[in-house]
Formats: C-alpha cells, sequence, structure tokens
C-alpha cells in the first residue's frame, strides 16, 4: 500500500474509514430492536466499534454479518440483565421512541420490527428467542452464527427461532395493525377530538375493549397499571388534557409508524403510539420518562 502498514492493519483501516458509516445502521439496529432502549443500542454501537478497531478484519469475508454478530452477542448480555432491571422498573415499561422519518438523527434498517407495537410482543419472548427471531428473520443470518452468540447447538437455534416466529405471528394475528391511511385518519381524528375536549368523540374512536399505558419511569406522573375500557380511557385523557394542555399536538414518524408528539412549554411532554385495528384503536402507549424523550 505504500503506507508503512502491513497488509492487514491496512485493509482494517480501509474497511473502518470506508465501511463503518454503511454497517452502523445494521450494528445499531439489531442492538435496538434487542434491547429497546437508544442508550443500550448506541454503547453496544460504540463497544463494536471498539471491537472493530482492535482486530485483523483482513480474513473477514462478510463484514455486515461480523458486525451484528458482534452487537447481538453483546446485546444478548445486556438483555439478560435488563430482565431484572424492567422487575425494578417504576409502572409499566415502552420502548423508547425511535425517530425514523425525515429528521431522523439515528438511521435504521426500517421495518415492522421497530414498531412499538413489535417490540411489546418480543419483550415477551426469551432472551434467546428474542436474539434467534431478529437475527433470522430481520437480518437474515444463518443459524450457524445464531449458534455462536446464544451458545447452543444449531439445531437449537433453529428450534428456538420457528418457537419465537409463532409466538410472534401469534400476536400479530390476535391484534392487526390497521394500513398506513387508516392510521392516519384515526391519528388525525383522535388528535381534533383530544384538543377540544371532546369526550363522546374520543369514546367513539376507542375499542371499548382498548388498553391504555403510560411509562412515566418514576420520574413524572403517570398511571403505574395499565387502563382498561374505552369509556374510561376517554374520560381520563379528558381530565388529563385540561390538566397538562399541550401548546401543540403534531405528528411523527416513531418505529416506522406514524405517532403523536406532545408539546409543552417549548419541550417535548410525550409520545404516543396507537395500535389501531378496524378503525377503532385498541391500544393506546404514551411515553412519558423524560429520559426517554431527552432525544427528540
Amino acid at each position: 500500500m505504500g503506507d508503512g502498514h502491513t497488509p492487514g492493519r491496512s485493509r482494517q483501516e480501509d474497511v473502518l474509514e470506508n465501511e463503518w458509516e454503511t454497517h452502523r445502521p445494521a450494528v445499531f439496529g439489531v442492538a435496538y430492536r434487542l434491547l429497546g432502549t437508544l442508550a443500550d443500542a448506541e454503547d453496544v454501537t460504540q463497544d463494536v466499534w471498539l471491537r472493530a478497531a482492535g482486530a485483523d478484519l483482513s480474513k473477514v469475508t462478510d463484514l455486515r454479518a461480523w458486525l451484528v454478530t458482534v452487537a447481538a452477542r453483546r446485546s444478548y448480555d445486556i438483555l439478560r440483565s435488563a430482565r431484572l432491571r424492567r422487575e425494578t422498573y417504576v409502572g409499566p415499561w415502552l420502548p423508547e421512541p425511535l425517530l425514523t422519518g425525515p429528521d431522523a438523527s439515528e438511521p435504521v434498517l426500517v421495518d415492522e420490527s421497530v414498531s412499538s407495537a413489535m417490540l411489546l410482543i418480543m419483550e415477551e419472548l426469551s432472551p434467546p428467542e428474542r436474539v434467534a427471531f431478529v437475527l433470522h428473520d430481520v437480518f437474515g443470518l444463518q443459524f450457524a452464527r445464531i449458534a455462536e452468540v446464544l451458545d447452543v447447538a444449531v439445531p437449537s437455534a433453529r428450534q428456538l427461532a420457528s418457537r419465537a416466529r409463532r409466538r410472534v405471528a401469534k400476536a400479530k394475528e390476535s391484534a392487526p395493525q390497521a394500513p398506513k391511511a387508516e392510521r392516519e385518519r384515526v391519528l388525525a381524528t383522535f388528535r381534533a377530538a383530544y384538543e377540544s375536549g371532546d369526550l363522546a368523540g374520543l369514546v367513539r374512536l376507542l375499542h371499548p375493549d382498548a388498553v391504555y399505558v403510560t411509562d412515566g419511569g418514576g420520574k413524572i406522573a403517570a398511571a403505574r397499571k395499565a387502563i382498561h375500557g374505552g369509556e374510561r380511557i376517554a374520560e381520563v385523557m379528558v381530565r388529563v388534557g385540561r390538566q397538562q394542555r399541550p401548546d401543540a399536538i403534531d405528528l411523527i414518524e416513531v418505529g416506522g409508524e406514524l405517532a403523536l408528539v406532545f408539546r409543552r412549554d417549548g419541550g417535548v411532554y410525550s409520545i404516543d403510539t396507537l395500535q389501531v385495528t378496524d378503525g377503532l384503536i385498541t391500544a393506546y402507549r404514551r411515553v412519558l420518562n423524560p429520559e426517554k424523550l431527552a432525544h427528540v
């Protein structure tokens, strides 16, 4: 190469300088899908960069797969300990909103697997099932690599992915998501009813068995248990809307889907994602924890 470096070292420098930004979204993407928090995903991404900088990449034939595998292995370690943190979390836990629209600060491979609903479905999987599902069904890694991450035999890795796939499919079948146009219509109608304090209008939009979940993390006033029932949810929303009247309610893209961002006093008060089925809101999820909104 004429620069005094060994061939292996020169290859590594070229890879890190020219290809890292190409593969960084995949590294961040696998970590976010497995962990559901931006801070942990960023930490994993930094760890992978340091690991790559100190490794001999001259014999790596598929850099993307190598980086994603390293990210998954580190995320798997965090995921297992995260289960303990979830148990001590104050109130319901919701995934940290990931902006995926034109103004997103972190590019990511956007698909259904980064939606709030999907991340909550995967939250019900065991850590090995979640890793196997994300690596195989989302990122297309071979089971041999997945088996290495999980320290299991290849047939076991295949069984974990299959079991996770069945559980995910069952959960999605029980709460199918509406098409984009229908979601846009429901969100726009909901916003108008919320802004005007239209109790009857909110009741008409909410499924009788809808669930309302708020994540304050103990940092801000929020219900510590899910609220069930369309009428009750509408009453709570009208009351909260009067007490905490937003300066603006805007549409925003979160996890590849339209969501609502509530703004007060020059900052973001909450980000709300909705599950819409057959024209009705079946689940309303509100992230209030300021630590999860700091990046917006």
